[in-house]
């Protein structure tokens, strides 16, 4: 005979034999009780333990009353069970606020700090069966805690790269998605793919503006002559100072409303001239173009191209573009495609300053915040329509390439 020395000292085989012998012997005793004292210093077990299987086997067999083996495991079962789910139960409503609303799978790294957190109450294997997490990586987790090395090749890599694309998204204005924060990266001379900076942006929290809803700032004089549309939607020139576009809008403060105008080369989109005013009389349209004039100096064949407003219809304005020698043109009426480059300009002004850092004080905080995006703009930002360069290096790049061509020649 056997013996467990861990769990039941007796196998099932030593018990039925014994309780076999019993059944079939106890008529050459005066009793069962006789028959199990005699037996059971022969198997080896004490005679209550012997006694205990024979009235078990005879509650099984149907010959005592009372609850059979299977009934008790199934009530084991059935209770083990309920306590499991009790325990869930607990489990889920710790995580419901812990992860908050959200039908999305938690990030592991929040799985793991509610695992660390609620460990010592419900225990690590019971909360990962509760959120489908395999206790492994909870386990693996604490050992790179407690060892960087242990780290993964990629863990490594991604704990070097989180940082420094934080850096360039602040740099940045803090206004770059995924596909101009992974060319910034790249321009910084990191070697990193863009999936790897969508996942990495998730994990740090952070992401590009979008752009919002365009509101209505144009309204024609048709009482007014107009010039032709000499662009016909035709917005990339060839050369800087070919082609200008310019547009205004409001941004809604504290103290009321203030319009930003804009002057556009259509070269590499750089912005020429810009003015920030309380008032939407034609002044401050034409300080924005002054300022174009002053800085580039266009040639005579520069053509000038804008929407129908009445600020670039009026009288002022038109004979400052005869006296620089610059052609005018406008769009239709009703038709944001005709200015289409301008508009576009306009809503990245608007996403990328005015939504991203509003609500807005007053006119000075609009203007402040205007100079330093023109700046970024011009000499910082990628721009994918020009090759994911700067409008600066674009036009830089332009001239270089001019330099060399007359050297040439």
């Amino acid at each position: 005979m056997e013996k467990n020395k861990c769990g039941n000292r007796y196998s099932p085989e030593v018990r039925e034999r014994a309780v076999r012998m019993v059944f079939e012997h106890q008529g050459e005793f005066d009793s069962q009780s006789a028959a199990i004292k005699s037996i059971a210093p022969k198997i080896g077990c004490g005679p209550d333990t012997l006694r205990a299987w024979v009235r078990r086997a005879e509650t099984d067999s149907g010959r005592r009353d009372g609850m059979t083996t299977s009934e008790r495991d199934r009530i084991r079962a059935l209770e083990r069970e309920n306590r499991q789910l009790r325990q869930a139960n607990e489990i889920l409503k710790k995580a419901s606020a812990y992860f908050c609303a959200g039908g999305a799978r938690p990030p592991v790294s929040e799985m793991i700090a509610f695992i660390k957190e609620h460990r010592e109450v419900c225990g690590v294997e019971p909360i990962c069966r509760v959120l489908q997490i395999a206790p492994s990586t909870f386990y693996a987790h604490l050992a790179v805690e407690n060892d960087p090395d242990k780290a993964s090749d990629r863990a490594k890599r991604d704990a070097e790269l989180r940082p420094e694309m934080k850096r360039v998204w602040e740099e940045n204005l803090e206004v770059y998605g995924a596909r101009k924060l992974w060319r910034a990266m790249k321009r910084k001379k990191f070697d990193v793919a863009r999936c790897t900076v969508e996942r990495l942006m998730r994990d740090i929290g952070i992401k590009g503006v979008r752009r919002g809803k365009k509101v209505k700032t144009t309204w024609p004089d048709k009482a007014l002559a107009s010039p032709l549309d000499r662009v016909n939607r035709q917005f990339r020139a060839t050369m800087p100072n070919q082609l200008w576009v310019s547009d205004f809008t409001y941004v809604s403060t504290w103290q009321g409303f203030v319009y930003v105008a804009f002057v556009i080369d259509t070269f590499a989109n750089k912005i020429v001239g810009w003015r920030a005013s309380k008032s939407q009389q034609t002044e401050f349209v034409l300080d924005a173009l002054e300022q174009a004039l002053y800085e580039r100096k266009p040639a005579d064949s520069l053509i000038h191209h804008s929407d129908r407003g009445s600020q670039y219809l009026s009288i002022k304005y038109t004979e400052r573009l005869a006296d620089a020698g610059l052609e005018p043109s406008v769009g239709t009426v009703g038709c944001s495609y005709d200015n289409a480059l301008a508009e576009t300009m306009i809503g990245l002004f608007k996403a990328e300053v005015i939504h991203r850092l509003g609500p807005w004080k007053s006119a000075d905080a609009v203007e402040w915040e205007t100079l330093k995006w023109v700046d970024w703009f011009n000499n910082r930002r990628l721009l994918e329509p020009i090759g994911y360069i700067t409008p600066t290096e674009a036009e830089e790049a332009f001239y270089a390439n001019m330099n060399i061509l007359d050297k040439v020649a």
